[in-house]
């Protein structure tokens, strides 16, 4: 598994969690981040994925 991915899957936890609370106590701002946060975890999983495929893995 490529470190992208371990690393992409954590973004994705920590903008759902930031999301979350931003909703939670009326901050759009952190809420806004944690939905950027979220997107780059998921192209930085994607990334993640690709190379494993290249890898043959």
């Amino acid at each position: 598994m490529d470190k992208d991915r371990v690393i992409g899957s954590a973004k994705q936890i920590k903008g759902t969690v930031k999301q979350a609370v931003g909703k939670a106590v009326g901050d759009a701002k952190l809420e806004a981040e944690g939905s950027a946060d979220k997107i780059e975890g998921q192209v930085q999983n994607a990334v993640g994925g690709l190379r494993d495929t290249l890898k043959g893995k």
